[in-house]
């Protein structure tokens, strides 16, 4: 049985608060397309003259209880694989336009749509790979709780320069401490980070290392540190 199937039923958010939640990622969803349209189909364009198609990148995830969707990102690294036929490491396969969409997080943009669907919130956990519902301990597993996110409080806590440990103590605070108005303040928290490129990869890897489930570090963070 995975860690997911053993968590506990979604409760923070849950009637007319996670109605008001989803109207107001949804109405802010269409507004950010709309305004961020030219930049969108700018980026659209470098993506498919520099890799050329697919331009978008599509991947299952978990979402809130672990329900799996479809999440959408503009694609920025190339298909490329060793002799073996198997892929390069991430940091080689990642090209100068893919640096520069991560950078200023616009290879995020097709996600707005994942929010109008209800897929996603503009602020929560953010959605990981299915294979690692299996490796969660129960703990970690409560990240599920809550609809998962664009941005989150990992993301203005260090985001990709967080350890995973790190990162799940986080997620655990935001699923224990959520409302409305730290959605607000993380929201505004990272427009300024991306402005200012903050913690776009993890030390000596272009993104997030694979996590196994045994991750022990110095830095485990819990979840009273994580509020500091």
């Amino acid at each position: 049985m995975s860690a997911i199937a053993a968590a506990p039923t979604p409760g923070p958010q849950r009637g007319w608060r996670l109605i008001v939640k989803q109207c107001l990622d949804r109405c802010a969803a269409a507004a950010g397309l709309k305004a961020t349209a030219p930049a969108l189909l700018g980026s659209v364009a470098a993506v498919r003259l520099s890799m050329g198609a697919p331009v978008f990148f599509s991947q299952e995830r978990p979402g809130r209880g672990g329900k799996p969707f479809r999440i959408h990102k503009l694609r920025t690294m190339l298909d490329a694989k060793d002799k073996n036929g198997n892929p390069l490491p991430d940091e080689q396969r990642l090209t100068n336009v893919g640096k520069f969409l991560r950078a200023t997080s616009l290879d995020e943009l097709p996600q707005l749509w994942d929010v109008l669907r209800g897929d996603l919130s503009l602020v929560g956990p953010r959605p990981l790979l299915i294979e690692y519902l299996s490796r969660y301990n129960p703990e970690q597993a409560r990240r599920h709780d809550v609809l998962p996110g664009i941005t989150g409080w990992a993301q203005i806590n260090g985001r990709n320069a967080l350890s995973w440990n790190q990162k799940f103590a986080l997620d655990l605070w935001y699923v224990q401490n959520w409302s409305l108005g730290l959605d607000l303040k993380i929201l505004l928290v990272t427009i300024g980070q991306v402005l200012r490129r903050q913690g776009i990869s993890s030390g000596g890897h272009a993104t997030m290392p694979e996590f196994t489930g045994h991750e022990i570090d110095g830095q485990a963070g819990t979840v009273e540190e994580a509020a500091r």
